[in-house]
């Protein structure tokens, strides 16, 4: 028998809703992954002396490493919630198995790579985005670190002219591939006193930069504050170990000396946010 047409419509808009329903129940009972969290371990877990895992990252990471496991590109042992060398190589393998290639295959779990890492196994919540490349002072940077740069020079109460940018397209022999990836940025000191230089560091700090105040007795360059967003997706491989070191209290050069920047509570840029 055949429903008049508004029975008809009224069960088509019920079936509808229950489809609906049992659509976003099925996407509630996935877990879910905390990307800033498992970006974080990402940094940190590879510079690590011993298997110490990065704190309120495990689950997520474990999750991730599981299906690593399940499409053959992490030994089921590497399973434990470390995300370390073989874990970051297992995912930029992944990236590559999507057409991702440079940045885009550094073994930090971007947005995209990680959300169809997850299809049908897990969310990704608390997302972090380096958006765009934009021109600033006559360099590349992305738009996330702009962002943090104006808060740094909002909090500093003074300029902060940049004297090298992001995604370096020759690469500079004396940064030793820090800013061939996103996230990195060297900064004028010039008219700076000692005090001012540390203040300069300090706020960068305060708003998610790894920074550190460098000397020519450290290296092949000038006087510059060289700062690196930490949990920028766009890191070069160079610029990740600067992040784990800060991290692990070390100033992000070769020797891996203790940190000779000014102390502050580490946060992301994420994080500052919230306050």
């Amino acid at each position: 028998m055949k429903l008049p047409s508004r029975a008809a419509a009224l069960a088509a808009v019920v079936l509808l809703a229950s489809l609906t329903g049992s659509a976003a129940q099925a996407a509630e009972a996935l877990p879910s992954v905390d990307m800033e969290a498992t970006v974080k371990a990402a940094q940190i877990d590879p510079r690590r002396a011993d298997d110490t895992l990065t704190p309120g990252a495990e689950a997520s990471v474990l999750l991730v490493e599981q299906a690593l496991r399940d499409r053959r590109l992490l030994d089921a042992k590497w399973v434990d919630g470390y995300f370390g060398t073989t874990t970051v190589a297992a995912f930029a393998k992944y990236q590559k198995s999507l057409g991702f290639t440079g940045l885009g295959a550094n073994g930090l779990p971007g947005k995209t790579s990680l959300t169809r890492l997850g299809a049908g196994r897990f969310t990704v919540t608390r997302v972090i985005e380096p958006g765009a490349r934009v021109s600033t002072g006559g360099f590349v940077i992305n738009t996330r670190t702009r962002s943090m740069l104006a808060e740094a020079k909002r909090l500093l109460g003074r300029d902060l002219v940049l004297e090298q940018g992001s995604y370096n397209p020759g690469g500079d022999p004396t940064s030793a591939g820090t800013h061939d990836g996103g996230g990195t940025v060297d900064i004028s000191v010039q008219g700076m006193n000692a005090a001012t230089r540390t203040a300069a560091a300090r706020a960068l700090r305060r708003v998610g930069f790894a920074a550190w105040v460098r000397t020519p007795d450290q290296g092949d360059w000038p006087w510059h504050i060289h700062a690196v967003a930490i949990s920028d997706t766009d890191l070069s491989g160079q610029a990740q170990h600067q992040i784990g070191d800060y991290y692990l209290g070390l100033d992000g050069l070769a020797g891996r000396n203790p940190d000779d920047g000014p102390k502050v509570t580490i946060r992301t840029w994420e994080e500052y946010q919230l306050g």
